[in-house]
């Protein structure tokens, strides 16, 4: 059937992917779009491709091959995808084949000049662009040539480039065929590409023209620097107009060729302001079309545009939905909570039925709507602090976008209470231990009685027991003792760190003051595992075990008691995950595998801590801590005491000093009681979800974790699930690991990223916010993934983010840094409360600092140096 095999562009809609691929599936779909010129052209159709991989049957034994080599081995891949695409070449183009895509050409004029371009069913789709991957060959004149240019363009399909960025993306080799488009050439006088939306900023009211003279492929290839325009509301508000010494053009007989441009043009602009305005309103009447920012290539042709590529830019960060076309402006949930991991549909839905404030969703992360908060000057100056105690970059991010004066609006002040009064001063709470024994005690109650009765529901019944569980979750966290005691311990801390420095001279007292404050239950959590690795480390046979424990070994606990030693071994890990077993990295997502699901996480920290401690270092490393700690006290006060009103000061700072240490360790406490109220209502979901599997409702439990809570409910209420929106769930989860969340976001979808104002780091250094007091020089270790860590005693921990999970590694680091951070947040408490020099939020630290690198972190002043 020849007609399967060649589609003209106006023939193909936006939804024939499989047909035509990514490319031909746009071209056919703008080709539609009424004020829009695409160049006339047809599609070689994905069926064409099919037929070639038939006659070629050595294609499918090297698939095999590609799919089994390992995605570092590049050599292989690079010599595999060689052979797939030669053979692919070498196959003759059968002649009914042939003979269709000849009558096409025909149609159009056989020797006229074509862009032959490969459009992959993998390509310019929503979440993976794979711009670039595939080949396109410019003024291909004559049907041989064609032809042949054809064949390349299937061939192209397994580049190395493509092949690896597959590979990435989880994408099987053999779910993705090869469509071809063939146009008529255009001979521009310059081209470029036009995104509807900055692709730097976000902002999705600005456009940005980049514009060469000549063909787009001189921009593409990097052999000119474009002009670049940048259009909002109709108008160019910027433009920087390069020097264009070389283009690119078609030759008369095919092919393409670099040719320098007249020294008097150079520096002209290759587009007016007029055509810039013109070309950006063909690209919104795009944006409006597809649904969505669009990167668009395009031609300009005797003062008309030519369309000849639009795709959907894939980088921006999405914007929360509202429904309304007022300004917001969002500040980030996981930054606050060590957290910037995409989290899936039932964990994001969980976290927004148990916060305190609302938040919203976008990108797979949550964010909080401060707009009304910044709108009102009496609480605009609380949040501003309240952000930059936490991070200076959320603080500056907000002040820039304050700055611009026309985007938050100002609302008369609102009278104090409810969420926005957060940030002001606390009311009085007496310095007694007894008020933490006491909240702690009220918690574990609490958490007792949700266990107890959570026992007997099942079905609809547990949703709703669920939701009464939720209030009781806000109220736990809400009460406002707890409150005041955190308030007391970090505002203990500031006035420490003001006072002390303004009459000492001592910088970040607080640091040394708080070493192994009591109560602190993830700093114990560290600690417990020493101790943990003092009862496996005298027997060598459960040591030698435990080294060859997989990933995949869950069930290796019941294997050590086996061993000699191996009852002892199990019992002090099984003790130690009955106490912090609900805890795991990213555990605001209730999704996430707890350290009680996945207990083989915890095995190399183990290890690392046998290898490199000495029996009772947990119960020494407290004391020494205590002591510093004291004896820091003790020189504070005597130094104190010989100023001017000195006892004055010195009775003041030992008040403060005595409160800190009463409340600061229970800054973690509240975190510690929400991971155990989710482990408890994910064990009752789970088990409502193997219901749902023994009665075919769904293939596997863990598919509840794309879903969200309330959606849950339906499907157990109904016994019926949407197979197609969970398959959409989880590739949208998946496109969601390449977008990084921004710290500050505004509904035009700009993302602010705030800056430190700071000039006295040394040059060349990464600057950051000093969260633990003192300096370090030491081996960076890169770690990304906590089962993945290795550490020696002296290593510094380079690290994205840590939430509480990562405490056990601190007993063994020498200092800390960050991606992302504040002074009050986990990594920042637990450092200090072990004394480890930290400075966090250094923007990019895991790309910038080399694993295995000597770097020196400057914890005092906030900022670390690569050494030599």
């Amino acid at each position: 059937m020849i007609e399967q095999y060649v589609l003209d562009l106006q023939e193909i809609g936006g939804g024939q992917v499989a047909v035509a691929g990514g490319k031909g599936a746009h071209l056919g779909e703008l080709s539609r779009i009424e004020g829009i010129g695409v160049p006339d052209g047809f599609c070689v159709t994905t069926n064409a491709f099919r037929r070639i991989l038939t006659q070629a049957p050595s294609i499918d034994d090297r698939l095999d091959q590609l799919s089994r080599v390992k995605p570092d081995d590049r050599e292989a891949i690079r010599t595999l995808s060689a052979e797939i695409r030669r053979t692919i070449e070498e196959v003759a183009i059968p002649d009914d084949l042939a003979a269709a895509i000849t009558r096409a050409l025909a149609r159009r004029g056989e020797q006229a000049a074509y862009a032959v371009r490969s459009s992959a069913t993998a390509e310019d789709l929503p979440t993976a662009s794979f711009a670039g991957q595939q080949d396109t060959y410019l003024n291909v004149v004559g049907p041989t040539a064609v032809l042949q240019h054809v064949s390349r363009c299937w061939a192209s399909l397994f580049t190395e480039r493509a092949v690896t960025y597959r590979r990435r993306s989880g994408i099987d080799h053999r779910s993705v065929h090869m469509a071809v488009v063939v146009q008529r050439m255009v001979f521009p006088h310059a081209a470029g590409i036009l995104f509807t939306s900055d692709p730097v900023t976000g902002n999705r009211k600005v456009a940005t023209v980049d514009a060469g003279f000549g063909l787009g492929e001189a921009l593409v290839s990097g052999l000119v620097n474009p002009d670049v325009f940048k259009v909002r509301e109709g108008e160019v508000v910027t433009k920087a107009i390069a020097a264009k010494q070389r283009a690119v053009h078609a030759l008369p007989a095919g092919g393409t060729q670099e040719v320098a441009i007249d020294s008097q043009r150079q520096e002209e602009p290759a587009l007016t302001d007029a055509q810039v305005v013109r070309l950006v309103q063909l690209g919104r009447r795009i944006e409006a079309h597809f649904g969505g920012p669009q990167d668009i290539e395009w031609c300009l042709v005797d003062d008309d545009f030519q369309i000849v590529q639009s795709r959907p830019i894939t980088t921006l960060f999405p914007i929360p939905e509202t429904g309304d076309q007022e300004n917001h402006v969002y500040v980030s949930v996981g930054h606050q909570q060590m957290m910037t991991d995409p989290m899936r549909p039932l964990g994001l839905s969980m976290w927004q039925l148990t916060a305190m404030v609302p938040m919203h969703e976008a990108g797979g992360r949550l964010f909080v709507d401060v707009t009304r908060r910044l709108a009102s000057p009496a609480s605009r100056a609380g949040l501003l602090d309240l952000m930059g105690s936490g991070d200076p970059l959320v603080r500056d991010a907000l002040e820039t976008v304050l700055d611009r004066g026309d985007f938050v609006p100002v609302l008369p002040d609102t009278a104090p209470g409810g969420p926005s009064s957060a940030g002001g001063p606390s009311a009085p709470i007496e310095t007694d231990p007894a008020v933490v024994t006491e909240l702690i005690e009220r918690s574990r109650v609490s958490i007792a009685a949700l266990e107890r009765d959570i026992r007997t529901k099942t079905g609809p019944a547990l949703f709703g027991f669920l939701l009464e569980a939720f209030e009781e979750h806000k109220r736990v966290l809400g009460d406002p003792l707890s409150m005041q005691a955190i308030m007391a311990g970090m505002e203990a801390t500031w006035w420490l760190n003001d006072k002390l420095g303004e009459w000492l001279g001592e910088k970040n007292a607080a640091d040394t003051l708080t070493l192994s404050a009591p109560d602190n239950v993830t700093s114990e959590m560290g600690l417990a595992l020493l101790d943990v690795a003092d009862v496996i480390r005298p027997h060598p046979e459960v040591v030698a075990f435990l080294r060859s424990v997989g990933v995949e070994d869950e069930g290796f606990l019941d294997d050590l008691a086996k061993l000699a030693g191996g009852t002892e071994a199990r019992d002090a890990i099984e003790a130690y995950l009955d106490r912090y077993g609900m805890r795991c990295v990213g555990e605001i997502d209730i999704t996430r595998p707890r350290w009680r699901e996945r207990p083989t996480t915890l095995v190399p920290v183990i290890l690392d801590n046998v290898r490199n401690f000495e029996p009772g270092a947990a119960e020494r490393r407290f004391e020494q801590g205590r002591q510093k700690a004291r004896e820091k006290e003790q020189d504070v006060l005597s130094r104190l005491r010989v100023l001017p009103d000195g006892d004055r000061k010195a009775d003041e700072a030992k008040r403060m000093i005595d409160r800190v240490r009463t409340f600061i360790g229970y800054r973690e406490y509240p975190k510690y009681g929400i991971v155990s109220r989710y482990f408890v209502y994910k064990q009752a979901l789970l088990a409502e979800a193997e219901r749902l599997v023994q009665a075919g409702v769904l293939p596997e439990k863990e598919d509840i974790f794309y879903l969200t809570f309330q959606e849950l409910h339906h499907v157990v209420r109904s016994q019926q699930v949407d197979d197609r929106l969970i398959q959409q769930r989880k590739d949208a989860f998946r496109s969601y690991h390449a977008l990084t969340p921004p710290r500050v976001l505004t509904s035009d979808g700009e993302a602010v990223t705030g800056a430190y104002r700071r000039d006295d780091a040394p040059a060349g250094a990464l600057v950051g916010l000093p969260v633990s007091a003192g300096t370090v020089e030491g081996r960076a270790r890169v770690i990304l993934d906590l089962a993945e860590a290795d550490l020696e005693p002296g290593d510094i921990l380079v690290t994205t983010f840590t939430d509480p999970s990562w405490s056990p590694l601190f007993v063994a680091i020498a200092g800390l840094v960050t991606e992302v951070g504040g002074l009050m947040t986990h990594g920042a408490v637990i450092a200090r409360e072990y004394g480890l020099p930290a400075v966090v939020g250094v923007e990019q630290a895991t790309r910038l600092i080399r694993d295995g690198q000597r770097i020196r972190v400057h914890g005092t002043d906030g900022y670390v140096e690569i050494l030599p």
